[in-house]
């Protein structure tokens, strides 16, 4: 973690850590606004050091997201319909954690198996994001899996609509990369992971954290009720 002095040209200088902190100001009121399947959205009062403000929160159960590379180098992409941007994107395996005490080791592993038909022997954490936190409390924990191999009894098709078909295609890091630099592919799972996947082999893998690394950024969203719980 780096501590270091601001240049002077910035009007409000930061001298501490350079590191995101846990904290939360009191919330006086809230006010349900949308109880889903999947996630909640709530209006917090919050009374800031002079003010208080409302803010509506979108309240998300969290999620795994799983770069898979195989002994090629190449990383595997699905292709997947997205309603609410109109799209099919290409993204990695991925999944929501069904609830707030679930183990997501084991999420990865079970979404590997369901949208790829995959297995693999070599896990460890690349990163973890939150992905929109001025409006949601998602947070995605993108784990990389190496030697892989394909799962006894196949592809699970658990899912229903546009997850019933999920074309799926290994494409070179290297490329990958290319495609994400110039636009094409989009979705926070193929962008953020792909970067992440190359900066590790950058780093013979030196940076990419034990499986069973702690995930605090998540148990801070559990100690403030921040976590919703998947109804479907």
């Amino acid at each position: 973690m780096a501590n270091r002095e601001t240049t002077p040209e910035l009007g409000e200088p930061w001298h501490g850590l350079v590191c995101d902190e846990p904290f939360a100001y009191p919330v006086t009121e809230t006010v349900d606004r949308f109880d889903g399947a999947v996630w909640s959205i709530r209006s917090d009062t919050v009374e800031f050091d002079d003010q208080s403000a409302v803010r509506d929160v979108l309240i998300h159960p969290g999620a795994v997201a799983i770069v898979a590379l195989n002994d090629q180098d190449e990383v595997l992409l699905i292709r997947q319909y997205r309603h609410p941007v109109a799209a099919y994107l290409f993204e990695t395996p991925a999944g929501l954690l069904d609830k707030p005490s679930e183990d997501p080791l084991e999420a990865a592993k079970r979404e590997l198996i369901e949208e790829a038909g995959l297995e693999a022997k070599n896990w460890g954490v690349l990163l973890d994001v939150a992905n929109s936190p001025g409006g949601s409390s998602e947070i995605i924990r993108f784990y990389l899996a190496r030697d892989i191999s394909a799962a006894s009894e196949g592809r699970v098709m658990t899912g229903e609509a546009e997850e019933a078909s999920l074309p799926s295609v290994w494409v070179d890091l290297d490329e990958a990369l290319q495609l994400v630099l110039a636009g094409q592919l989009i979705s926070p799972n193929a962008v953020v992971g792909v970067f992440a996947a190359h900066a590790a082999r950058a780093s013979d893998w030196d940076d990419v954290r034990p499986a069973d690394a702690p995930w605090n950024s998540r148990a801070n969203l559990l100690d403030h009720n921040l976590v919703a719980e998947v109804k479907r």
